[in-house]
């Protein structure tokens, strides 16, 4: 059956989408690893469809600043990419490439907010080439764009894009692991409905 909506999938579609996403973040972890020469592990990530409320409270407050990355998909899946820094995750990664650490985003100048913009491109590519080879589809990314802002403005842009086909995220949960200590990002993949369909019925789901 066709779904019309995110929050159609059944469990056996969510457990597929979360074993293709756990295959997807450990290569990104990987990536990340190379990049920044130090051993970084990730936690199994959870699938959970979220209104926008709720994926606000999931990923922290709504008036905390983050980073994003944000690329868009086209080709055989159509949709968004969107990686998103909390200030742990950001300072785990400057730190390592340029040496710096910061108590707010806000203190950061444009090599700053380019290398995180890189780091974000890594992480997504790596997600989406691990995807594409798992589910055997054409996937084409953007340019990756970024911006600093509040954790509500930054989930209404996903809401914006998707909002004539559904006002669901699809927020992939996990954290990546440095020194031992768990860092807070945010991974949401969205697809278009008509995308999703093409993803679950290759994979024998739909």
């Amino acid at each position: 059956m066709r779904i019309k909506s995110y929050e159609d999938m059944n469990l056996q579609e969510l457990d597929v989408m979360k074993e293709i996403s756990s295959i997807g973040t450990s290569h990104a972890a990987t990536a990340l690893s190379k990049m920044l020469q130090k051993e970084i592990r990730i936690t199994i990530p959870e699938v959970s469809i979220l209104g926008y409320e709720e994926a606000v409270d999931k990923m922290g407050e709504m008036e905390e600043l983050v980073a994003a990355t944000l690329v868009q998909m086209s080709n055989e899946v159509n949709g968004l990419m969107l990686f998103i820094f909390k200030m742990d995750m950001a300072n785990a990664v400057l730190e390592k490439l340029i040496g710096k650490r910061y108590e707010s985003f806000t203190d950061m100048d444009e090599l700053d907010y380019s290398a995180l913009e890189e780091i974000g491109n890594i992480i997504i590519c790596s997600y989406v080439n691990a995807f594409t080879k798992l589910v055997g589809v054409e996937i084409d990314l953007s340019v990756p764009s970024s911006t600093v802002n509040m954790l509500g403005g930054i989930l209404t842009v996903p809401i914006a894009e998707g909002g004539y086909e559904t006002d669901k995220l699809m927020y992939i949960n996990a954290e990546f692991i440095v020194d031992g200590v768990s860092l807070s990002d945010g991974l949401l993949m969205l697809p278009d409905i008509k995308s999703l369909n093409n993803i679950l019925e290759k994979l024998g789901v739909s």
